[in-house]
């Protein structure tokens, strides 16, 4: 758009109109005073009160960011009010598809993880070919540990089930602990929950926080966090992993081979 049209389009919707005024005393003052066709205080208080019309322009926009600002404001915190649990919990694994096979640090923790490991196994095969670090925790079969998953699951005469399946997943495991950077450990208690955590020191990486239930079919509900946008709550999860892991016992023989205990 030329500046004709620019300037007939604004006199018409009223846009702008301050600025034209400014700039019309600035030149009419500018004019005069190079005539001498008005008294020097004249020319003085013109050139003040055109000073004074920029300084009221330049607060226009100021006060403006400022109003926006403010209702983008309380427009996210109206947004977070009124969140629905559906947009943020979820029982699909789908975002994971693929990233888990690129990942360079890796990290599980859960109760048994039996679907979870058998479900990436050919992934982390993948990662750990590439020199990633991978990590997972899991209860112990051994003890106390699948006594209090079958309490928690309201199944507590069937400690078995859950020492079971521990076995399955360190069976799935012993495939892969030929790679360097393969760590497994075992947990004496039960986690509150479970964790997928994908370069999670990284803008770009992924933590996958799955809350645990007592007994329910499917998938537990869990939330994603992404370490560019939840900073703190990635951090606070990557602390958790780390005190299980100070606390946990690492696999050893007899326990990638149980049949060998006497």
């Amino acid at each position: 758009m030329g500046p004709v049209k620019r300037l007939r389009q604004d006199l018409v919707t009223g846009k702008n109109l301050e600025i034209y005024v400014t700039a019309l005393i600035a030149l009419a003052v500018g004019v005069l005073g190079v005539f001498d066709a008005v008294d020097e205080k004249v020319v003085g208080a013109a050139t003040l009160a055109t000073l004074a019309l920029v300084a009221v322009n330049a607060l226009g926009p100021r006060h403006q960011v400022a109003d926006l600002e403010t209702r983008v404001a309380e427009l996210s915190r109206q947004l977070e009010r009124s969140l629905a649990g559906g947009d943020f919990l979820s029982q699909d694994r789908e975002s994971l598809s693929g990233r888990v096979g690129r990942a360079g640090d890796i990290r599980f923790a859960g109760v048994t993880l039996s679907r979870t490991v058998r479900r990436y196994a050919d992934d982390l095969r993948q990662a750990l070919e590439h020199g990633a670090s991978v990590k997972v925790l899991v209860i112990d079969p051994v003890g106390a540990p699948p006594e209090e998953a079958a309490r928690r699951s309201t199944i507590p005469d069937q400690r078995d089930v859950f020492a079971s399946r521990v076995r399955s997943t360190l069976y799935v495991l012993r495939d892969l602990h030929s790679h360097d950077g393969l760590e497994v450990r075992l947990l004496p208690l039960v986690p509150a929950f479970g964790l997928l955590m994908l370069d999670p020191g990284d803008d770009d990486g992924i933590v996958y926080v799955e809350l645990g239930t007592h007994h329910s079919p499917g998938n537990d509900p869990a939330f994603t966090l992404s370490p560019r946008r939840d900073h703190a709550w990635c951090r606070h999860f990557t602390a958790e992993f780390d005190r299980l892991w100070e606390v946990s016992r690492e696999v050893t023989d007899a326990d990638w081979h149980p049949a060998a205990r006497t």
